[in-house]
């Protein structure tokens, strides 16, 4: 690893002859993370590894970090939770950069300044890795106490802070029609419904559960989840593809669609999705050819910094469209951790007066696809620049018929990584 006598003397002057890694104030530049999943402590741990000059400072109104990749085995009782949980206190302690914890409630980018609970914040540059919101509001209205229900009585399992109440739910489960929603695109994790879904179906069957599950999902599915709902659990699942929900009753128990409406005993619902509330607050939403915003941040594709501010870069879920070509980059744990990566580099070579190199990241992503006996499917995304200057898509499904923990390997890679493991 190089030495921070090694970044001092290869760094050039910036602007004004302000030393290498000082603020405008003359003290240390200031680095502060609003998120810590993937994407924020990966850029946290890169930073305090690779810049030792910068002060670097994480801001999360979580405790601690909980892996969602990897969680449905244990959501059924399939696997032990595969990766262990760590402090973000611990994890700042060992790695030596300040963790708050708090809710960002507002962004100034104009003062560059963060305001997080009582605490206001100025920042050299910023890194916003604060995930996804629900959006509700599409299929109950602006109705709060239906909003209430669905989250406490139906949860997602989306948000590491779900995982426990819906591993709860099904255990104690005893039949009956389990309803659950495939949002429309884009969403966390497209694969993960009907993963789960394949592991709900296997654990109904195993346990010999009267019930079943009803599949209601926005998209057409995916082939090979398809295939293994209609041959392997023909009897647990009701796939209702192209099913377009249009309202939701918590209280009655009932989902509408446009030709359907389906009553059901317990529910996980899946809602919508878009960038968290605090991109709206930034100004920092995707607008419509109207003007009008989007659900999705806005972001430089090249370098992942705000349009028009260099100061501020976006990484994880919350990015909108990356190209006209495929639309957004797949919002998977491995994404987030390499536009982490990015976007730490980036404001290292920046803070250094150097021009960073426009890089662009991948993403890996390992479900099961049965059970017993074990089959798994790797999708593989990469990204280059076309001569006009797009970005193009090349996707793989490779198909691992006989998994040997190739999932956990990926999963510990990227957790190693995420720590400033060696």
């Amino acid at each position: 690893m190089p030495t921070r006598r090694g970044f001092l003397a290869g760094g050039l002057a910036l602007a004004a002859g302000r030393a290498l890694g000082q603020s405008a104030g003359g003290g240390r530049q200031r680095v502060l993370i609003v998120g810590g999943g993937w994407g924020g402590l990966t850029a946290a741990a890169r930073l305090r590894r690779m810049a030792p000059e910068l002060d670097v400072s994480l801001i999360e109104r979580d405790a601690e970090f909980r892996s969602l990749p990897l969680s449905n085995a244990w959501l059924v009782g399939r696997a032990a939770e595969a990766l262990p949980r760590r402090d973000h206190a611990d994890l700042a302690a060992a790695l030596g950069y300040t963790c708050l914890r708090a809710e960002v409630t507002a962004i100034d980018r104009a003062r560059r300044r963060v305001q997080a609970g009582p605490h206001a914040l100025d920042y050299d540059w910023l890194i916003l890795a604060a995930g996804i919101r629900y959006d509700y509001a599409r299929w109950l209205g602006d109705d709060p106490r239906a909003i209430e229900a669905v989250r406490r009585l139906y949860p997602a399992g989306y948000a590491a802070g779900e995982l426990d109440a819906l591993r709860r739910k099904l255990a104690d489960f005893k039949g009956g029609d389990l309803l659950m929603t495939v949002p429309p695109g884009p969403s966390r994790c497209p694969p993960a419904p009907y993963e789960r879904a394949m592991m709900i179906a296997w654990w109904l069957k195993t346990h010999k559960i009267a019930g079943r599950l009803l599949l209601v999902d926005a998209g057409g599915g995916m082939s090979r989840f398809n295939r293994v709902f209609a041959e392997r659990y023909k009897d647990q699942v009701r796939h209702l593809t192209h099913a377009v929900v249009k309202a939701i009753d918590p209280f009655a128990r009932t989902l509408s669609t446009e030709f359907d409406e389906i009553r059901f005993d317990d529910a996980i619902i899946i809602p919508p999705q878009g960038a968290a509330d605090i991109v709206r607050q930034a100004g920092l939403l995707e607008t419509g050819a109207a003007g009008t915003p989007g659900a999705w941040a806005a972001f430089d594709p090249l370098h992942l910094h705000a349009p028009g501010d260099e100061r501020a870069f976006l990484v994880g879920d919350l990015l909108g469209r990356a190209s006209p070509l495929f639309g957004a980059y797949p919002k998977s744990a491995h994404m987030a951790a390499r536009q982490g990566r990015i976007a730490a580099d980036g404001i290292i070579a920046r803070a250094r007066g150097v021009a960073p190199a426009p890089t662009l990241p991948d993403s890996q992503c390992h479900v099961h696809t049965d059970v017993d006996p074990p089959e798994m499917m790797r999708i593989e995304a990469a990204y280059r620049r076309r001569g006009d200057g797009l970005i193009v898509q090349s996707l793989r499904q490779v198909e691992e018929r006989q998994p040997r923990g190739e999932d956990e390997a990926w999963a510990r890679g990227l957790y190693a990584e995420m720590l400033a493991a060696e």
